[in-house]
């Protein structure tokens, strides 16, 4: 898989989805989800890992963590959706398998909000 054509890459894209889409969240992640009219059937993908995180390389070994977990996701999302992942504070301290049921969860709210959003639209 080529991940450079999964990613979101400028703010504008990042501001688009986390303003006007859904939104879950859990104890260390949050899940903004929304439809891109513009892009194609691939998903995309945005990583917000703040300075309160920790230093560069927690932060990166953070965004690492959630990379893998998202990926095997994609089959489950929406054509053309796009994502914004925020780490919360003690993210780098929860086990792998937890956050990875944790960001499961929230990432299955945030479709289920979306599609009520959208049958709401019509």
């Amino acid at each position: 898989m080529n991940w450079s054509s999964h990613r979101l890459h400028t703010g504008e894209q990042f501001r688009a989805i986390t303003r006007g889409g859904a939104r879950s969240a859990r104890s260390h992640v949050v899940v903004h989800l929304s439809l891109l009219p513009q892009d194609g059937d691939a998903p995309r993908v945005g990583f917000v890992v703040s300075k309160r995180i920790g230093n560069a390389v927690v932060r990166n070994r953070v965004t690492r963590r959630l990379r893998e977990i998202v990926r095997p996701q994609f089959e489950g999302l929406p054509a053309g959706s796009a994502i914004v992942l925020r780490a919360l504070p003690g993210i780098d301290e929860q086990p792998f398998d937890e956050l990875e049921a944790e960001l499961a969860s929230a990432l299955g709210s945030a479709v289920r909000k979306l599609e009520r959003r959208r049958g709401g639209d019509r």
